[in-house]
């Protein structure tokens, strides 16, 4: 059976870095993203320029976080189609534009990733291990594509 690593919180090492909080910004579509999380939830925004910049300018990861799943602001009508498909996207761009981050990636050799995630069971594994760790996937995917 594979080894497994389990990662959550930015500020654990070695594998902070997966977490989309880490503070690992890259250049993706002609503007700069403090972390993956500020990418990911600007793009939920793209047809609506002042909620993107709202996410962008985000002090923090969380903030651009809370901004993100904020109800109020007009969510683009395709994102549930389109979600893992942005976060594959800005999570490749952050391991391709730090080389530090890249060789913890493929460090892990063919140890199943996953998400420690106690409230998230889409991204991550959830309290009782039966989410779908999405991120985890992502993560798995990319490290092959960067071999």
């Amino acid at each position: 059976m594979d080894d497994v690593i389990y990662f959550y919180s930015a500020h654990e090492q070695p594998y902070g870095c997966f977490s989309n909080f880490s503070p690992h910004g890259f250049k993706l579509d002609e503007m700069y993203w403090r972390t993956s999380e500020h990418y990911f939830q600007a793009m939920k925004f793209q047809r609506s320029p002042n909620d993107m910049a709202d996410v962008a300018r985000a002090i923090t990861p969380k903030l651009a976080a809370t901004i993100g799943r904020d109800r109020k602001r007009p969510l683009r009508p395709d994102w549930e189609r389109v979600k893992d498909a942005v976060m594959q996207r800005g999570v490749l761009a952050k391991f391709q534009a730090h080389p530090d981050i890249q060789a913890i990636l493929r460090a892990t050799g063919d140890a199943t990733l996953v998400e420690n995630s106690p409230i998230d069971y889409y991204w991550g594994c959830g309290a009782d291990g039966s989410g779908q760790n999405k991120l985890g996937l992502i993560l798995m995917a990319i490290r092959a594509l960067l071999r």
